[in-house]
């Protein structure tokens, strides 16, 4: 137990992607290495999910969610279940929106949130049998106003608490100019899981990504003090990912930086 939330280290497995590919096992070994031993999925090479399992194992690593594009989920549903069950995941995270017109790469409407927040209803019903939760990510996106409204926090309201659940990135919410604190007291029964990653921001909020600067956990401007006392305050966060999206050093340090400010916080 080695975070301020009491929960074991735990980190989301996108932050390894291209050492994933490289070599699996490193890169496992490498997570595990840097105290490590719970991760969510994403950007795993192509390989049957008994290899994945089986390289998890090996590393003493723990899969317990996985992140999937609103695309491959509306497409491919039964096919991701029995895959990530298979991993032995708790939670299946949609990690980017979809349009309700097929094909569609327009700008997000406020109906296009409606419509994800009706899908995200039904995937939560179909999971509830394979006791598995269903669940949704933020990026920036979700908190341009749109029609006077923010997309995130309608997200809130239009979807069942008891079939989904949210998972809050922190440094995105923040890239914003949202407060991931306040989110946090103003939910505290929708969010169960957090995405915990720094940013060097710039000196105004924007919609622009690319204008925060990624850095190693305690390098950047986002006070996680004030966000994991508001998380303790829930008493509902299961899990707290790192995300280390980009490297200032060499990845392996990286990690260990990123595990050691969760020890110290």
């Amino acid at each position: 137990m080695a975070n301020p939330l009491g929960l074991p280290l735990a980190i989301q497995l996108y932050s390894v992607r291209d050492q994933m590919k490289d070599d699996l096992d490193a890169a496992f070994a490498g997570v595990s290495a840097a105290g490590f031993t719970v991760v969510e999925a994403a950007a795993l090479p192509k390989k049957p999910a008994a290899e994945i399992r089986t390289a998890l194992d090996k590393a003493g690593l723990k899969c317990v969610g996985a992140h999937h594009p609103f695309n491959d989920l509306h497409s491919r549903f039964d096919e991701i279940l029995e895959y990530d069950k298979a991993l032995g995941v708790k939670f299946i995270i949609c990690a980017s929106p979809g349009h309700r017109n097929a094909g569609g790469n327009a700008a997000m409407t406020l109906d296009d949130w409606k419509y994800n927040a009706e899908q995200f209803n039904e995937m939560g019903t179909t999971l509830e049998s394979h006791d598995v939760r269903f669940g949704y990510h933020n990026h920036v996106g979700e908190f341009a106003t749109l029609e006077g409204k923010t997309p995130y926090f309608e997200l809130l309201g239009w979807t069942d608490p008891a079939k989904v659940t949210f998972e809050l990135d922190c440094g995105w919410a923040a890239v914003a100019g949202q407060d991931p604190a306040k989110i946090l007291k103003n939910y505290p029964h929708r969010i169960s899981m957090l995405h915990v990653k720094d940013f060097k921001l710039p000196a105004t909020p924007t919609a622009q990504p690319q204008d925060a600067k990624v850095t190693e956990l305690g390098r950047g401007n986002i006070d996680y003090r004030q966000i994991f006392a508001a998380a303790a305050q829930s008493q509902h966060i299961e899990y707290a990912f790192v995300e280390q999206e980009e490297f200032d050093m060499p990845w392996q340090d990286s990690l260990k930086v990123d595990a050691e400010y969760l020890r110290k916080l």
